[in-house]
């Protein structure tokens, strides 16, 4: 990469001072894709990718060119110009950030994929689609997917940062069909990894049980529908953390939206005093971390809510210098082709002090639930669909049942959190979408948690 550092130090110096702000990313990623479906090999492919994007802001406008051809860079750095000249109107209004100058690339704790034969993935991919395949006869579909990519990613701003930064990133998703006559359930699992090509082997008991969830679940009775005190286990937590109020942390949706500004309003409570939320890239090892976002803004953990109180947002240079906040570093881009927006990165409820044991007793009825298959957000209001559940009786867990949603308003919700247990676990299955990029690696953790009067439906 020295040989473009020498060449963005010398196209900002001569372009920087047409616009307030100016900034050139180059990327390079190189990756496997491996699809299996009932046996057969639908996609095998490896390929590389080179580009760039040029973002450039003028009092206020912001323009923006992509391209995958460096002969263009200086043709698509006047185009981009260009276009902050046309639509500026205003004031460019950026939270400031130290200028650095860094080499860094994510640590690994093993093998890099991409120091694996293609073969060698394939014939994993193979055996677990045997797995899948081979524990029940209902079972009529299965498919495996896998994907890993090495990124490369030079930045340079006209504020004189000029920072290169890579990481790997690995994801398998496992599920299943399973069918009775007309009766039809899906059992599915999904796992990540940014340390080594060693965390997807080995998953034996992980693939097998989307198929088991699949079956069992053909048999077994759907909840009655109501409101339940739910239990819900970490991987549930994670997921409704990012999905219900992750998302609406993130201030580029709040400053757009002067109504849920007026609600994410800072030191407004929205729950109990053992409830804490936090979002950040710093923590190592997840695959939401990172040393620098794409505007140049150093990883920060932040905290979105202290003994339940609201306390940050997830910002931008952009959304913090219009708030008048904090940069937090959670502007994200997909890659080349898109603009960086605020996105999460590894979002978590802190862990709590309630045994998870003690998370059951006085449910005189009530509902399990564990594991996701998956969900849909529109604004304060969610519904998720559990992986598997369970009915709670006088204090146990009872009977499985299937079919089981989770349904409600985020902040109602979270006001209703009336135990936080004392475990954690980090589920590194997140690709998260917004704004038309999705799939971005993500990190979701958290306890089990005891919530009340969640509406639960069945069939």
């Amino acid at each position: 990469m020295q040989d473009y550092r020498n060449l963005l130090s010398d196209l900002m110096s001569r372009y920087r001072h047409r616009v307030d702000f100016l900034s050139i990313r180059l990327e390079k990623s190189e990756g496997s894709n491996i699809v299996i479906k009932n046996n057969q090999t639908e996609n095998l492919s490896e390929g590389t990718s080179v580009g760039g994007q040029v973002r450039a802001c003028y009092k206020g406008g912001w323009g923006f060119a992509t391209f995958n051809d460096l002969t263009q860079l200086s043709s698509r750095i006047e185009d981009a110009i260009t276009s902050a000249l046309l639509i500026g109107d205003d004031e460019t209004i950026l939270a400031p950030v130290i200028p650095i100058q860094i080499s860094c690339e994510l640590p690994l704790t093993g093998t890099n994929p991409r120091l694996i034969p293609l073969a060698e993935k394939k014939r994993l991919c193979d055996r677990y689609d045997r797995i899948l395949k081979e524990v029940d006869e209902k079972i009529t579909s299965s498919l495996v997917s896998y994907n890993d990519s090495q990124q490369t990613i030079l930045l340079a701003t006209s504020e004189g940062s000029m920072i290169q930064q890579s990481w790997m990133d690995c994801e398998m998703r496992f599920s299943s069909i399973a069918s009775n006559g007309n009766i039809v359930q899906t059992g599915r699992e999904t796992t990540g990894t940014r340390k080594a090509f060693e965390d997807l082997i080995n998953l034996e008991n992980i693939v097998a049980s989307a198929s088991k969830r699949a079956v069992n679940a053909l048999k077994l009775p759907s909840v009655r529908g109501g409101k339940y005190t739910v239990v819900i286990d970490p991987i549930l937590t994670g997921l409704f953390v990012h999905e219900a109020f992750g998302h609406l942390s993130e201030a580029d949706m709040a400053y757009e939206n002067p109504d849920l500004l007026e609600v994410m309003t800072m030191g407004r409570k929205f729950g109990g005093e053992d409830l804490q939320i936090f979002d950040g890239a710093m923590p190592e090892g997840h695959r939401g971390s990172y040393y620098y976002d794409d505007e140049g803004t150093p990883a920060t953990t932040t905290q979105l809510i202290k003994d339940g109180v609201l306390v940050g947002r997830l910002h931008s240079r952009e959304t913090a210098g219009k708030l008048g906040e904090m940069p937090t570093g959670n502007a994200r881009c997909l890659n080349y082709h898109y603009p960086p927006i605020v996105r999460m990165t590894n979002t978590w409820i802190g862990r709590g002090k309630t045994p998870v044991a003690d998370l059951f007793k006085g449910i005189k009825e009530g509902v399990y639930a564990c594991n996701w298959i998956g969900g849909m957000t529109n604004g304060e209001m969610f519904t998720f669909t559990a992986g598997e559940a369970w009915m709670i009786r006088d204090d146990e867990i009872a009977e499985p049942v299937k079919n089981v949603t989770l349904s409600g308003n985020v902040f109602k919700t979270l006001a209703n959190i009336s135990s936080i247990g004392d475990d954690f676990y980090w589920d590194e299955s997140g690709g998260c979408g917004k704004g038309g990029q999705s799939g971005l690696p993500v990190g979701c953790g958290g306890p089990s948690l005891r919530i009340k009067d969640v509406v639960i439906g069945g069939e």
